[in-house]
């Protein structure tokens, strides 16, 4: 989400996220004629290390909003406007969400998909 709206994460996390949606679009330009697709995946807030190891961005948010962390994690989805209530996850069982994706992408079944970035947001961007 940090890549298409920038003020809702560490800027140098956001800025790297652009940076390579740009740069996966420019790989699809030069190399798609050869046969080569490139498509960027961009997951929104997913429970991983980044929001819940006891010194993570997610810990480190907290405390500066004086919550605590476990609260503070739990309520991102609403706080960010998650149509979806909840952050991505991954699953015990099944791919996870966003490996789902990924999976699609490599498949012959998204032979004429290149150039693109797909999110995996739960609805927290509002913009088209």
């Amino acid at each position: 989400m940090t890549a298409r709206l920038p003020g809702t994460g560490p800027i140098e996390y956001g800025a790297a996220k652009a940076g390579l949606n740009a740069f996966g679009k420019a790989l699809s330009e030069e190399f798609g004629p050869q046969g080569v697709r490139v498509n960027t995946v961009s997951p929104g807030p997913t429970r991983t290390g980044m929001w819940e190891d006891d010194d993570s961005f997610g810990a480190r948010l907290a405390e500066t909003k004086g919550v605590g962390h476990r609260d503070f994690v739990s309520g991102v989805p609403m706080a960010m406007g998650m149509t979806t209530g909840r952050m991505v996850e991954p699953d015990e069982v099944e791919p996870d969400e966003v490996a789902a994706v990924v999976a699609f992408l490599a498949s012959d079944r998204a032979a004429s998909m290149t150039g693109a970035d797909y999110v995996v947001e739960g609805g927290g961007i509002k913009t088209v």
